[in-house]
């Protein structure tokens, strides 16, 4: 969203505040778009401010007034939304070297199977692994990314006056001198973090969470109503990121489990048909793209049988 349109926006929050019908549902949806991103919030609160200046403003927010200043408000009501949106056009003219200006968000996307490194000015990166969307605004005053699907490793060049923040969700990523990776699937988020720092927070208001700093081995794993954290040994980190080399590192995992991250990878899906075989443990390092490597082991190593069937591989007892 441009300025304008932020400063729009918010304007219309302002005259709608002052209804007579506004009600917790309203106060909540505000809440929601101040906190959606700062912009949002300084636009608010910039023009607010510059309304309560006035006189007018004053009277009709006074407690106790008459039914005939009610109606004034009333009859007064328009004009608080042309003026609020003519405050957004001279702000925007009077600010607009720090926000007319904002680079553009820019939107990244991998294909299955594909990767991509974003290199950005300030010498911080960002790899996308297979099948992942990205958002990013990154200029010498605003660091931010939303991470919309997937998974990225991020080694970002800290700079605490202008911080690196990546929201995925209802929660955000804040870099403290760092190097991280980020899966954001349907109903998960995972951060590990590799070097550095990291602060995970929360912006939903009704889930209890603490900030919480991540340190080198960390993995927080989160959910819509909570958020754990494991510790992984060096080993451990480097198979998670694996794929920035084209490989799957599987170490005592299920079946299961190792034909889904393979179909994150492939547009040949492998399926697991047969549930008594679903939890059989394997080892192996493989390349993402190498599907007949791996039902080759599962043939030769596991005794297992191997069909294709309308372009998926099965595999049953």
């Amino acid at each position: 969203m441009s300025a304008c349109e932020i400063e729009a926006r918010a304007a219309q929050w302002l005259a709608a505040r002052d209804r007579d019908d506004w009600n917790e549902t309203d106060q909540a949806a505000l809440d929601a778009w101040l906190n959606e991103d700062i912009l949002n919030s300084v636009a608010y609160w910039r023009l607010e401010a510059a309304w309560s200046d006035t006189d007018r403003l004053k009277v009709l927010r006074r407690p106790g007034r008459s039914e005939a200043a009610i109606v004034e408000k009333r009859r007064f009501r328009p004009l608080l939304l042309s003026v609020a949106a003519a405050l957004a056009a001279v702000a925007a003219i009077g600010f607009g070297a720090t926000f007319l200006f904002q680079p553009a968000i820019r939107t990244y996307a991998t294909a299955i199977g594909e990767r991509e490194t974003i290199r950005f000015a300030d010498g911080s990166q960002i790899e996308l692994n297979t099948d992942t969307k990205l958002r990013a605004e990154v200029s010498s005053s605003r660091r931010k990314v939303w991470l919309d699907k997937g998974e990225a490793y991020f080694q970002i060049h800290h700079d605490a006056s202008n911080p690196f923040v990546v929201i995925a969700g209802d929660r955000y990523v804040t870099d403290l001198g760092t190097k991280f990776r980020i899966r954001r699937d349907t109903n998960r988020l995972e951060v590990a973090l590799v070097e550095g720092r990291a602060q995970l927070e929360t912006s939903n208001s009704r889930v209890p969470e603490q900030p919480m700093v991540l340190m080198p081995g960390d993995i927080a794993i989160a959910t819509a109503t909570a958020v754990s954290l494991v510790k992984l040994p060096e080993k451990g980190l480097a198979r998670e990121l694996a794929w920035r080399h084209g490989k799957v590192v599987f170490n005592n995992t299920s079946l299961a489990d190792a034909a889904a991250e393979f179909n994150r990878y492939n547009r040949e899906r492998i399926v697991v048909a047969d549930p008594r075989v679903a939890k059989t443990a394997i080892y192996g390092t493989f390349q993402t793209n190498n599907v007949a490597a791996f039902a080759r082991l599962a043939h030769e190593v596991l005794g297992l049988t191997i069909e294709r069937r309308n372009g998926d591989i099965l595999i049953t007892r």
